[in-house]
């Protein structure tokens, strides 16, 4: 087999009828789990090709193969009908093939251009690179500065970072690993409008790998689905539908409710039929006094900047108030605070008519507030810790005797965790990196919920999940608020926040800008009050 680095493959004036990529029999195994399984996956010229599956069905440890991030045990993989091995991401760069990784892999120190600059060889041209950065983020819709400081951007901010870093180094065979999980849906339209463009013009292959249906049926040739590390399925996309496709991905019918809510599958209402089961349950009841009280929160960012200006709002045992707005206009720091981990300038949080301190580690959950945060690898887990260790961290006296954590009540209680939340691992003492990220977040919630919390704080609960956990979120968040609990979801998803919620405040530049019901929420009306028009 040639070694990858002996020579640039890919160009535009290759023979489009000729597999720009054929990965044949690839399996992976790590100790007795079988990542990949034997699976077949060919790529051409000039189409998008979308890979669906659950989280952990495999489709991720396949892309790490074509990048060169993990060797397969078996298999051949074919580049431009050359067999290739490609051991590294740098001889994988050398064949013109690029990745935009799922999860970020920036250094908050540095700034955008730096990061986009990070690997190149030769001398470095720091104008070179702004212009490019410049160029780039304006031809695929992901304006941004190329002087600002990572550490100081969105998660929405940093993903287009990602995505730049991917494009500088023009590859002709692009892989996007969830590209769009932390961008809005203007801002994912605009990337594979533009994206299909330069597809076509320019005969790029390209993978989506995605877990939303609406976003692979639009911006795909052909979609193949993975389940359990096999190819299960394959077909035109013009031959798909959600309801066949969710079907496939997790081996059993589900309900699109909740996933239309996650996915905006709002102009495809056409597949869900109606079925009783596709209902929303019926009302929970709603206290008539406040759990939670923010009134006229202020908080300031570097050099003054207002991050919350003047925020009021209250929220009622067994109901959802739904936040929503354009990310980076103060929904982070709106966690934040609730987390704990940032101080107030101006105003008080109250939990059950007692005033809770800002900024003092552990006050909010003591005050009866839990907290899935926005990004679960940044604040809600530790990869590197056992599944028990993460399951028990917030409140490990629940386990300890004398101080020490006592090793048969941590498996015990884990034990019991994990078959209450259906958490999907080998065991209490199983890595969480070992774990799919829908387990890993029912690891969140688990530890979340069994605190017994009066308010439960979901932020972006189902970024990045796949249908059957999406499913299994939103069941679960409203079951939650069904219990009693007061629940406030923080989404960048306005179909989740119209499915759940009971209320929905609107934020834009810091601040509330409207408040509107259930019965009298839509998409125009909240896109409306998200660009900064106060209701």
């Amino acid at each position: 087999m040639t070694d990858a680095t002996t020579g640039m493959a890919g160009t535009e004036g290759s023979d489009p009828s000729v597999p720009a990529v054929q990965l044949t029999g690839i399996t992976k195994r790590f100790g007795g789990i079988v990542a990949c399984d034997e699976v077949d996956l060919t790529l051409y010229r000039g189409l998008v090709h979308g890979i669906l599956g659950e989280n952990g069905a495999g489709k991720s440890t396949l892309m790490k193969v074509l990048i060169g991030l993990v060797l397969p045990d078996e298999g051949s993989i074919l580049i431009d009908d050359q067999p290739r091995t490609i051991h590294d991401p740098l001889a994988a760069a050398a064949l013109g093939i690029g990745m935009v990784h799922q999860h970020f892999s920036l250094v908050d120190q540095l700034s955008v251009w730096e990061n986009v600059a990070l690997g190149e060889a030769g001398k470095l041209d720091s104008s070179g690179v702004r212009r490019r950065v410049a160029a780039i983020s304006k031809q695929y819709g992901l304006e941004i500065d190329p002087d600002a400081r990572v550490g100081t951007l969105t998660a929405g901010l940093r993903q287009r970072v990602e995505i730049i870093k991917c494009l500088r180094r023009d590859p002709h065979i692009l892989v996007f690993d969830e590209p769009t999980s932390v961008l809005t849906p203007e801002e994912s339209e605009q990337l594979f409008s533009t994206l299909r463009e330069v597809v076509a013009a320019e005969g790029r292959a390209v993978v989506l790998v995605s877990h939303k249906l609406d976003e692979v049926l639009h911006a795909t040739d052909e979609i193949t689905i993975m389940r359990q590390g096999r190819v299960v399925d394959h077909r035109p996309t013009q031959e798909a539908d959600a309801r066949s496709l969710a079907r496939a991905m997790v081996g059993r019918e589900v309900s699109l409710r909740s996933e239309r809510a996650a996915f905006g599958l709002a102009d495809i209402e056409e597949a869900v039929d109606a079925d009783p089961e596709d209902r929303p349950p019926a009302e929970t009841v709603i206290s008539d006094e406040p759990v939670l009280r923010i009134e006229g929160v202020s908080v300031r960012g570097r050099g003054g900047a207002r991050l919350l200006d003047d925020i009021s709002l209250d929220l009622r045992a067994g109901e959802i108030m739904g936040v929503a707005g354009v990310e980076g206009n103060g929904q982070r720091t709106l966690g934040d605070l609730l987390s704990s981990l940032i101080p107030l300038d101006a105003g008080r949080v109250v939990v059950n008519d007692s005033e809770v301190r800002s900024g003092a580690p552990g006050a909010m959950a003591k005050a009866g507030i839990g907290v899935i945060p926005e990004d679960r690898h940044d604040s809600g887990v530790v990869l590197d810790m056992t599944v028990a260790e993460n399951l028990l961290m917030v409140d490990p006296h629940r386990v300890a005797r004398h101080g020490v954590m006592d090793k048969g009540q941590t498996t015990e209680t884990a034990l019991r965790m994990i078959e209450e939340f259906d958490i999907g691992c080998s065991g209490p003492d199983a890595p969480l990196w070992s774990l799919s990220g829908g387990n890993q977040q029912r690891v969140v919630l688990a530890r979340e919920l069994a605190a017994e919390p009066d308010v439960l704080v979901a932020a972006q609960p189902t970024r990045g999940l796949d249908v059957g956990a999406i499913e299994y979120m939103t069941d679960r968040l409203r079951q939650t608020a069904a219990d009693g609990v007061a629940v406030l979801l923080i989404s960048s998803e306005l179909e989740e926040i119209l499915e759940l919620s009971d209320r929905i405040v609107v934020m834009s530049r810091g601040r509330i800008v409207g408040e509107l019901s259930h019965g009298n929420a839509n998409l125009e009306t909240l896109g409306l009050l998200m660009g900064g028009s106060e209701g």
